[in-house]
């Protein structure tokens, strides 16, 4: 069974921010798709804890920051950053 994956709008915010600054605007959207895939087949493997209640997954170019709730079984991405290398 899956999780519900959903980015709050500062999160959008902030992925369209690293589309319009990226070198390479199709990773970014490739990455999006990839976080979306990954987080909603496992969310607490395929990312890594940051803080208590906040984990990180890293997709080339960006990385996505998000909280699990497992028993709604939900993810909710807070923030989104392009990583240095790809601007």
């Amino acid at each position: 069974m899956s999780f519900l994956v959903e980015w709050l709008p500062d999160a959008e915010d902030d992925l369209a921010a690293a589309w319009i600054q990226a070198s390479d605007r199709q990773a970014v959207t490739g990455a999006q798709a990839l976080i979306d895939r990954l987080l909603a087949r496992d969310p607490l493997t395929n990312g890594e804890e940051v803080a208590e209640g906040l984990r990180k997954i890293i997709a080339e170019p960006v990385v996505a920051y998000y909280e699990v709730d497992t028993g709604r079984r939900h993810v909710t991405v807070t923030n989104v950053a392009l990583l240095p290398s790809a601007s």
